[in-house]
């Protein structure tokens, strides 16, 4: 998923002059866009290097060392939101001793909505209209940096076309427990916080007045649906997608007028061990449903559902609310 966003983002940097073939280009990561940012360079001649997440694991190690990416990848730790906050730590100390390196800033450089564009366009051909057909159209995505579900809603809702109708886009964002994006911070997932959907600082590629809906999903209701898609339609996919996949069921089964499309972001090989591998222990997706909340004192595992109405970014953390 991220290729196109790498891809579009560094052809628009050489194209304006930012930066030259055989620059470095860095960014943190914790495994996607690695990859895309590693095969980007080596399309157009460029260095790159990558501070990466304790999460990413021998095969992409292997894939980036094959591309001449350069790798450091944080020491093991439990606490993904900590292994966030390290990293960007030490893209700045990088900087400070290669002050020539470009950081990409995938997190905060609206640059990577570039290369949604042409998807867009793809998915507006494929279901009839901006705007799906007559009973409009719901993408479901995991929110991460901001820029796949941005980037997608306002090119399906005509904002690069000011002579296109307004379309009935609604967007809906999944996101972990765990995540400050949307105040989520005060409610701890025993698991694990899902890399790359959520959050432990502020993202300046988060629109938050384009989202209808939000979705916190726990790990094990990701797991569940994670091992369901594959199961049911044969879709090996990672955590994350298995999260959206949940969350696209439910809104299909609310509005079944609606076209629905999810993201589905990676594979699952780098989720064997840690997901797949407990397929006994998934629920069954009958067996699980979302808590419908009015605000984020509310919020409870394993599954919470609110209606955002494309409200502005939450004003500081929610103190949690009596039960």
């Amino acid at each position: 998923m991220k290729a196109v966003s790498a891809l579009a983002a560094v052809r628009h940097l050489l194209d304006t002059g930012a930066v030259r073939r055989g620059d470095t280009l860095l960014d943190s990561s914790s495994g996607i866009y690695a990859y895309a940012l590693a095969l980007a360079c080596h399309r157009y001649g460029m260095r790159c290097h990558i501070v990466g997440s304790t999460t990413v694991d021998r095969t992409l190690r292997t894939q980036l060392a094959v591309l001449g990416a350069t790798l450091e990848q944080m020491e093991p730790c439990s606490d993904l939101k900590l292994d966030q906050k390290r990293r960007v730590e030490r893209v700045h100390e990088i900087l400070a001793e290669h002050p020539e390196y470009h950081w990409m800033r995938q997190y905060h450089d609206d640059v990577h909505y570039l290369g949604y564009r042409a998807i867009a366009d793809r998915i507006r051909e494929a279901v009839g209209g901006a705007g799906g057909d007559a009973a409009g159209f719901t993408l479901v995505g995991g929110v991460g940096s901001g820029a796949s579900t941005g980037a997608l809603a306002r090119y399906l809702r005509g904002a690069d076309d000011p002579a296109r109708p307004p379309a009935d886009v609604e967007l809906v964002g999944v996101q972990p427990y765990g995540s400050l994006t949307f105040g989520a911070e005060h409610v701890p997932d025993p698991e694990i916080i899902i890399a790359g959907i959520g959050s432990s600082i502020p993202f300046g590629n988060v629109s938050h007045e384009l989202y209808d809906t939000l979705h916190w999903i726990s790990f094990d209701a990701a797991l569940a649906g994670s091992v369901d898609l594959l199961r049911r339609h044969a879709v090996f996919a990672g955590l994350s997608t298995g999260a959206c996949y949940l969350a696209a069921r439910h809104e299909r089964e609310r509005a079944p007028e609606r076209t629905v499309l999810f993201i589905a972001a990676d594979t699952g090989h780098r989720y064997v061990d840690t997901v797949y591998a407990r397929h006994r222990e998934a629920k069954a997706l009958t067996d699980l449903a979302p808590r419908e909340v009015a605000d984020q004192r509310q919020l409870a595992l394993p599954w919470s559902r609110m209606h955002w109405n494309r409200a502005p970014a939450p004003a500081g953390p929610p103190r949690p609310g009596r039960r």
